[in-house]
């Protein structure tokens, strides 16, 4: 599953010796280094979650070393060098280490319930890890179950699992509270019944015992397309258009092929519109038009910042 030569992927977490904890972001190696985003800092208590403009500002402050301008994508984020990382989480790691102990609270006790239910309906073993909060071992009582589900037909057959498991009542839908904070940590530039009507239909989320808990995918090295292109980026747009191919939708970056002559590819980093559109649907889009500096195709990118403000994809109902 993991490329020997750079074992890093994305929802793995890597620890550097200043006490910074990166969320890794990139299948490929940004100029030798590691394309991620700081999430976590050590403050004598332990570890403090930290937001897009505090962690940007921290590392401004006290460590650029690990600020980093993509010359391929033409934006900013993070990258740390392999040399200053000390310790590598692993999610698939993580989640059998917890599964071959003693649940040690009640996160951990929903979790060993959780993955129970999951193979009895057809999740595969090998292909679960479990990232968030739960990796560093910095989790709540209210935090949310994050697990990983490595390859895409493994992604698909989970999401059927879940399904299954809400129609038999064994797993739940998000109740209105849990969705009403799903939404306010997402801070999408959707009204919240625009933004529940879509999450509701992705079956990458659902409860168990009143804990939220979602799978995210991450591809295999056989199902990733290498894109060595680089990009300028050309200003926003928004558009109607119609989605005519959907088999990377939940995918990270999420991609759709749309019937559109100027931009014929939407390409999401904001994991809100990832399986945000299926196939044949007409939706209205906003975002970054970006130009391929090789061939003169553009594409549209939803989320060119962390918080993607003004960019979205919503189906057109």
């Amino acid at each position: 599953m993991r490329n020997n030569a750079f074992p890093f992927l994305p929802k793995d977490f890597i620890q550097t010796k200043e006490g910074l904890i990166f969320a890794v972001v990139c299948y490929q190696p940004q100029d030798t280094k590691v394309g991620c985003f700081l999430r976590y800092v050590a403050d004598g208590q332990g570890w403090k979650k930290v937001d897009t403009e505090q962690a940007n500002s921290l590392l401004q402050t006290h460590y650029p070393q690990y600020l980093y301008t993509s010359s391929q994508f033409d934006t900013a984020f993070h990258a740390v060098a392999v040399s200053d990382i000390v310790q590598h989480f692993q999610p698939e790691n993580k989640l059998k280490q917890l599964m071959q102990q003693q649940p040690i609270d009640d996160l951990a006790q929903k979790l060993h319930t959780l993955i129970a239910i999951l193979l009895q309906y057809g999740a595969n073993s090998d292909s679960l890890g479990l990232t968030g909060s739960m990796l560093i071992d910095q989790h709540r009582s209210s935090s949310d179950i994050d697990l990983v589900v490595y390859g895409r037909d493994n992604f698909h057959q989970m999401r059927q699992a879940i399904q299954q498991a809400i129609i038999d009542g064994v797993l739940s839908d998000l109740d209105s509270a849990l969705m009403q904070d799903n939404f306010e940590r997402r801070a999408a530039q959707l009204s919240y019944s625009e933004f529940a009507w879509h999450e509701y239909r992705k079956c990458n989320k659902a409860a168990i015992e009143g804990t939220k808990f979602d799978i995210g995918m991450v591809c295999l090295w056989n199902e990733l397309e290498i894109d060595t292109n680089q990009y300028q980026k050309q200003g926003m747009r928004t558009f109607k258009t119609k989605v005519i191919d959907d088999q990377r939708a939940f995918d990270f970056p999420a991609y759709y092929i749309v019937d559109d002559e100027m931009t014929p590819e939407i390409v999401s980093f904001t994991h809100t519109y990832i399986g945000q559109a299926k196939n044949n649907e007409v939706i209205e889009v906003s975002g970054t038009v970006e130009y391929n500096i090789a061939t003169g195709q553009r594409r549209l990118i939803v989320g060119s910042t962390r918080e993607a403000e003004g960019e979205y994809i919503k189906v057109c109902r």
